[in-house]
Order: C-alpha cells, then structure tokens, then sequence
C-alpha cells in the first residue's frame, strides 16, 4: 500500500474525478482509503443524548485505492517508489524523484 495518512492525492476515476484532499483514514483489509472532502454522503442520526433532535449530517465514505493518485508538492500526480536511502527505506515520486 503506497498512501499514508497525510498524504496529498487526486481522485482519478469515479464521479469525484479531479477533485484533490488529504487522506484521512487507511482501510488496508478492503484496499480504500477516506480522503477529505471527497465521496461526501448524507447519514440519517437518530436522537439520542448527545443530539437530542438527531438530523442529516454527511461525512467522507471510502473510495477504492486504485481511484486516487498520489500528488507532489506542485500538484502533479505521480506514482511512488522505493528505495533504500542511509539504511532507511523511503517513499519516492517516479515522476520528479523525489522524496516524499
């Protein structure tokens, strides 16, 4: 799994193509990942002591990990690499080879 929390990517595929957002959460058993801001759906609350008159609130639903790219510093999206670096293994964009 190349994505970490943190991480800046741009949504590819699907109905949120073009959009862009942080990764909030990393799903790795179901390969999805929450990004912020991006597949918004409404959830119905029922009432309870915290929100005594319930409502419709939305909040982020996962996209498949495949329908995001990750992006550099100046936007573009890239894939990544890795390599050994003083005895560590770092994250690296194939595109620009840089380290992330």
């Amino acid at each position: 799994m190349n994505l970490k929390v943190g991480d800046t990517v741009k949504v590819i595929a699907g109905d949120d193509k073009g959009s862009s957002g942080k990764v909030l959460k990393v799903i790795r058993s179901k390969n999805r990942v929450i990004v912020e801001g991006v597949a918004m759906v409404k959830k119905h609350n029922k009432p309870n002591s915290n929100n005594p008159k319930g409502g419709i609130t939305e909040k982020e639903a996962s996209i498949h990990i495949s329908n995001v790219s990750l992006t550099t510093k100046d936007g573009q999206t890239t894939r990544v690499g890795y390599k050994f670096e003083e005895g560590k293994k770092v994250r690296y964009s194939l595109k620009s080879d840089e380290i992330i």
